[in-house]
């Protein structure tokens, strides 16, 4: 059940806060248990198999956590802490990459083992790290009790369940055992509906329309010009954080209605002026795991400079690894951790530059590596940034231009309409009859990301006040003129 369905807006998420509320009259643990029911349900609907998966790793963490914090020998609490961790790890290393390890094998040795083929548990990735997290605490005594309902509570609360954001057990526990949160409250319902209104917007109208050019040079590299492709590492650059920031807008949104109050994940990303603002203003959750749970751990920055620099890289190619079972994952981690340690060495030598060139820099550089992240292969990687680099390729016959989204299935209503206006208004680029309607897109998701306030400046500025209604009609009337074609969120891959 995806969050842009109409089951899920106009009956899940309904049933859920409704239920929650009443039986919150009844007894605050029937709330709670009626809630980790429809959030099981929730993952159950995606794959049903994997529901007792999640039930075992839950039970077996929850006594694991108990164990730690129960036992005063330190050296038992560690043997605990070590097979939580391990329980874990394992866990996420054969769903996600059995299949990588064989294949490498295979090609290594020349041997030919059958690959199993596993269908990665949704949220794996995520659970795990919200799970060791936990785990770690319990060991560090940062957490001294808890109960079962509130910790399954923590884990599959359903708008966090599949892709985040990672929360921290200290600043989402409270929140459900505090008793001004029992009711429901209009404002929070308000801001909930308003932030997952921007979220749908993002999701449906910007990220889903460019994704019909992203997918299409990304899949026919071998054809594209200098201009396709970098059209298409454009719609895709601006497509990932329209997704995945439109996923956490609505996650935070549907959270607020039970008047729980999720972190922040984005923060205007593309607006940075070196990669490590990038990195504080991207993905901010996974940041804060990495440097709570892998950075500090190994050293952090006390242990000399090297030291420091090795440490950061460790944490982008544990990042890469995270994000995918794949060498195109491994060389993006790869990437950003050289440029994090070039980024560090250039600040202690005490560089500076004009903001437009940092910021050319740096989003160049996030531009170009994205085509990694995307790309299903290095080669087709490499294929890519060659034809967006290599001259000869400028004045090609084109694929992209010929595109037109037209000849997908589940085309929009407002694909239509808008194919139909635009195709009043030629564009020429290089003598070639440039389709108008993918400038139109890609000036809308620069604009957006460039020079208007995200979506959680516009929260912070939130008051229940008529042009605030009518923005949220408008944008869900919007989103729904684009909701028959339903696609998944990309960060589900993770």
């Amino acid at each position: 059940m995806l969050f842009n369905s109409f089951e899920f807006m106009l009956l899940f998420l309904p049933i859920a806060v409704i239920g929650y509320f009443l039986l919150q009259k009844v007894n605050e643990n029937f709330a709670k248990l009626f809630l980790v029911g429809m959030s099981l349900y929730f993952y159950a609907y995606f794959e049903v198999k994997y529901l007792l998966l999640i039930g075992v790793s839950l039970f077996t963490n929850a006594f694991i956590g108990q164990q730690i914090i129960q036992k005063i020998n330190q050296k038992t609490r560690k043997v605990f802490l070590i097979v939580g961790l391990v329980f874990n790890i394992s866990l996420l290393g054969y769903f996600k990459y059995s299949d990588f390890f064989l294949d490498n094998i295979n090609t290594l040795f020349g041997t030919d083992i059958p690959l199993l083929k596993l269908l990665l548990p949704l949220g794996i990735s995520f659970i795990t790290f919200q799970k060791i997290g936990f785990l770690v605490d319990c060991y560090k005594r940062e957490l001294t009790n808890f109960n079962f309902i509130d910790f399954c509570l923590f884990v599959t609360f359903f708008p966090q369940l599949i892709a985040g954001p990672i929360v921290h057990h200290s600043k989402v526990l409270p929140q459900f055992q505090d008793e001004s949160k029992r009711s429901p409250n209009i404002e929070n319902i308000s801001k909930g509906l308003y932030i997952f209104g921007i979220g749908l917007t993002k999701k449906v109208v910007i990220a889903d329309s460019l994704a019909q050019w992203a997918d299409f040079g990304f899949s026919n590299v071998n054809q594209l010009s200098t201009t396709d492709a970098w059209v298409s590492s454009l719609a895709y650059t601006l497509q990932l954080y329209f997704d995945f920031s439109g996923y956490c807008d609505m996650a935070i949104g549907a959270a607020l209605l039970f008047n729980i109050i999720l972190p922040i994940n984005f923060f205007s990303p593309y607006k940075s002026l070196s990669i490590q603002d990038f990195w504080r203003r991207w993905h901010m959750t996974l940041g804060r795991f990495f440097t709570q749970y892998v950075y500090i751990p190994l050293g952090g920055s006390r242990k000399g400079k090297i030291r420091t620099y090795l440490n950061l890289f460790t944490i982008f190619l544990i990042s890469g690894i995270w994000h995918g079972a794949g060498w195109t994952f491994v060389i993006w981690g790869v990437l950003h951790g050289l440029a994090i340690v070039i980024h560090r060495l250039f600040k202690n030598l005490g560089g500076k530059m004009p903001k437009l060139i940092a910021w050319i820099l740096t989003m160049g550089f996030v531009h170009v590596t994205w085509v990694f992240f995307r790309a299903t292969s290095v080669e087709d990687a490499l294929t890519m940034l060659n034809r967006m680099f290599n001259v000869n390729y400028l004045h090609i016959q084109t694929a992209l231009i010929q595109f037109r989204p037209e000849t997908l299935t589940g085309v929009s209503i407002m694909d239509n309409l808008i194919y139909s206006i635009c195709n009043l208004f030629p564009f020429q680029v290089t003598g070639d009859h440039f389709n108008f309607q993918t400038i139109l897109y890609l000036a809308i998701g620069i604009a957006i990301v460039l020079f208007t306030k995200n979506s959680i400046e516009k929260l912070e500025s939130f008051h229940p006040k008529p042009i605030y209604a009518f923005a949220l009609a408008s944008m869900f009337i919007l989103s729904l003129m684009y909701l028959n074609r339903v696609s998944s969120f990309l960060y589900f891959n993770f």
